[in-house]
């Protein structure tokens, strides 16, 4: 028997097969078109692919070995062992019923670039034939789905990006925060840093955290539509590193429930949303590595809280915690190294929210300890800078600046002055803001020593108690 190219040998087994029977006078074209298919597949045997027509995609053979060109819609159409292919519109031609290929009725819509919506790809690339035969432009798949934009989620995509919907209804309430301090040689306000915070209340409340907000004047809050409005500070806890802060809203604001970090369980899928580094609407994702991990664990030694530990990457101005169900866990605290973070839990945020909350009802406010300075950590930068503007500046390499004390405080009657710099606190050494408001904090009374030019003073302060 002559060996037969595979296109030829293709079309002579669908007319076969779409043959009624039995049909004796072709017995004849049956026994040549059902060549036996070989035993083993040899691919190096398969003579080389014809050029097939636009919008034809390349199918095997009866065989399953050897690739040939599919049919086009409207074309003779027939599938391995009779059967005829998924998609076949059978029409009369000569007398008998054939399959001719057609296009599935249900198939995944496509925008073509012309503008039109086509039924599948299948159909648009059966115009594009019609096109190229009136020599008329083709168009090209440029959406999946309707032109009109027609919002199609697929089964899988919809069942597994479950992440996206926990954004969507969260981001509305996550705000950036915009800190500025006053410049020490210009007196204008210049920004500092930035942070994140979550609306609690539709009046306009906000948890952050404490850390934050340290020894900054001004806090500028953003909401996700990009209206601006100062907040101010009405709750603290330095040791929870939780902050309350409070915005006057022109309208209701969307809030996010607090969920019980109690019931989580490690492996669970969490959120992170915040601003690191000022990149506003940052979302990264993870799981609960641990729910109960001790501060002490963490070397916070006077920390009793069990921190929530997870994967989610985030940065200091990152604040987080959403579970996948869209509640609030957590609020990210800090970050150990990648992959290794911790947030403080949502149970201690709502205790914190509940005390501010029993105060104010009692018409109290929250009393703290105030000494009255504006400062700032002595950096490289900053000495160079003073002992330009001031050659009988202090020589020092660690310490607080103060740029400003301010009038009518504690620390104007114990005799600070612009420009000191304070090297220890009570016999301690400091070097950070941080270091300075902690010794407010844990004192009643301290022994501040300070640098003035070559000289170098004891001054004893005793801080205000404020509301």
């Amino acid at each position: 028997i002559p060996l037969l190219r595979p296109a030829v040998l293709g079309q002579l087994l669908l007319l076969w097969l779409l043959l009624p029977l039995p049909v004796p006078r072709v017995k004849a074209r049956r026994s040549r078109a059902l060549l036996p298919c070989p035993a083993v597949c040899e691919p190096t045997r398969c003579p080389p692919l014809p050029t097939c027509s636009a919008g034809s995609t390349p199918v095997l053979d009866r065989c399953r070995c050897c690739r040939v060109c599919a049919a086009a819609e409207g074309e003779a159409c027939g599938g391995a062992r009779g059967r005829r292919p998924r998609g076949s519109v059978p029409r009369p031609l000569g007398g008998a019923r054939v399959g001719t290929c057609g296009c599935p009725a249900a198939g995944a819509a496509v925008c073509g670039s012309d503008g039109r919506t086509y039924p599948s790809l299948c159909a648009l690339r059966a115009e594009n034939r019609a096109a190229r035969v009136r020599g008329a432009l083709p168009a090209v798949p440029v959406l999946k789905g309707d032109c009109a934009g027609t919002r199609s989620v697929g089964r899988l995509r919809s069942k597994y990006n479950f992440i996206a919907e926990v954004v969507e209804k969260v981001a509305p309430s996550v705000v950036h925060l915009q800190l500025f301090r006053r410049s020490p040689l210009s007196g204008k306000d210049i920004p500092a840093s930035s942070g994140s915070g979550f609306i609690v209340s539709e009046d306009g409340l906000i948890v952050t955290n404490a850390h934050v907000l340290t020894n900054q004047q001004r806090i500028q809050v953003e909401l996700q539509n990009g209206v601006q409005y100062e907040a101010t500070v009405k709750d603290i806890d330095h040791k929870l590193d939780l902050a309350l802060i409070k915005i006057e809203p022109n309208t209701d604001l969307p809030v996010l429930l607090l969920g019980r970090s109690s019931d989580l369980r490690a492996g669970e899928f969490v959120v992170a949303l915040g601003s690191p580094f000022s990149l506003q609407n940052t979302v990264t994702a993870g799981i609960v590595s641990s729910t109960q991990r001790g501060g002490r664990e963490l070397g916070l030694k006077d920390s009793d809280m069990d921190y929530i530990q997870t994967d989610a990457i985030i940065n200091v101005s990152q604040l987080g915690g959403s579970s996948s169900d869209g509640d609030v866990i957590g609020i990210n605290t800090l970050k150990v190294t990648a992959g290794i973070s911790f947030a403080i839990p949502s149970d201690r945020i709502r205790q914190f929210l509940a005390e501010f909350h029993e105060r104010r009802l009692k018409g109290k406010s929250l009393s703290q300890k105030y000494l009255g300075l504006r400062m700032l950590p002595l950096t490289m930068n900053l000495l160079q800078e003073m002992k330009r503007q001031d050659p009988d500046f202090p020589d020092v390499s660690a310490g607080v600046f103060v740029y400003e004390v301010i009038q009518g405080t504690a620390a104007e009657s114990s005799g600070l002055r612009d420009h000191d710099v304070i090297v220890s606190i009570n016999g301690q050494p400091v070097t950070t803001t941080t270091d300075v408001i902690e010794a407010v904090k844990d004192n009643d009374s301290l022994s501040i020593m300070v640098l003035r030019g070559s000289q170098i003073l004891i001054l004893t302060v005793t801080p205000e108690i404020i509301n």
